[in-house]
């Protein structure tokens, strides 16, 4: 009997041992968030990819009528507005990643040699990315600024007056503005995670290296970059992300303008929702729609290419 007794819990079948999971308390704390998460995320985008294919008048009626494909035929043939806000937000996402990762890799490789007042530095410059951004935003309004702006009261203060401008204001300077705001903004974030990759990488073979020869320069570009290129991978794809969602800044500062030249996707679906009071919300949930696409296409093909490229090369 003691023999059968011990070899009995071992051969429960896997309905027996599911059933002793405490399946109430996984409920009860998995439950409240679960219930969230289709509330306002899940039930919202299926709603979204609805009303897209409709057009919806947010009147005293709700009308729901069916259009098909009609509002994205109108994006992709007539909307000039949008086509600029595909380009602006394009230009955002390729630009800002080729700014914030060689900085924040600079960053944490200063930051990696242990100079003085180390842990100084990496606060000051991770500080940025716990700023709100409408904080960020009233903020460098006044930087910006044309007559008592840092910017421009410096540039007289040496005598470069005819650098002087608007640069919020005019259609040249107005998105390199805020590309460069952002940039600011993200780097310190990309440089604390490019700084724990760097800390992963075992000291052995920085200084197999060292005894090598191998100059600062030549551990940095052969050695040490190679070894992150996972991390930088990563980076890229997450900040190119970003980029393509960017709205807050935007909206804080310019509202799109001058004449569109800032305008994103995200804020065009923000004004054609809300602001440009045509009460349909079928329209602006094609371009939501729409650009979701976009977003994961982009996605996923960089996602593949620099990996497939990350594995030939390792």
């Amino acid at each position: 009997m003691a023999a059968v007794t011990a070899v009995r819990p071992a051969n429960l079948s896997k309905f027996a041992r599911l059933r002793r999971k405490p399946w109430g308390a996984i409920a009860l704390f998995i439950g409240p968030a679960l219930a969230l998460y289709l509330a306002f995320l899940i039930v919202p985008v299926f709603m979204t990819f609805y009303n897209s294919f409709h057009i919806l008048r947010m009147d005293m009626n709700m009308k729901l009528e069916f259009v098909g494909l009609r509002h994205y035929i109108d994006l992709l043939t007539q909307d000039d507005i949008f086509r600029m806000a595909v380009r602006n937000s394009l230009i955002w996402a390729f630009t800002s990643p080729l700014l914030e990762i060689p900085f924040a890799l600079l960053l944490s490789l200063i930051l990696y040699t242990k100079i003085p007042f180390t842990r100084f530095f990496r606060v000051t410059w991770f500080t940025p990315i716990l700023v709100s951004w409408v904080t960020v935003g009233i903020i460098f309004r006044w930087v910006f600024n044309y007559e008592w702006g840092i910017v421009n009261t410096l540039l007289r203060a040496v005598g470069l007056e005819e650098w002087v401008r608007n640069w919020l204001g005019t259609p040249l300077t107005a998105l390199p503005s805020l590309i460069a705001v952002t940039t600011w903004k993200f780097t310190g974030f990309n440089m604390v995670i490019l700084l724990a990759a760097l800390s992963s990488i075992p000291d052995d073979y920085i200084d197999a290296a060292k005894i090598d020869g191998c100059t600062r320069l030549q551990l940095v570009w052969h050695m040490i970059v190679p070894m992150l290129r996972p991390t930088i991978v990563n980076l890229l794809i997450l900040c190119f992300i970003g980029k393509m969602k960017q709205m807050e800044l935007v909206w804080v500062t310019t509202r799109g303008g001058p004449i569109y030249n800032t305008e994103t996707v995200a804020t065009y679906v923000q004004k054609r929702a809300f602001d440009w009071r045509t009460l349909d919300l079928g329209y602006p949930s094609a371009i939501a729609v729409l650009w979701f696409v976009v977003i994961l296409a982009f996605s996923l093909f960089f996602t593949r290419v620099l990996q497939r490229r990350e594995s030939l090369e390792f």
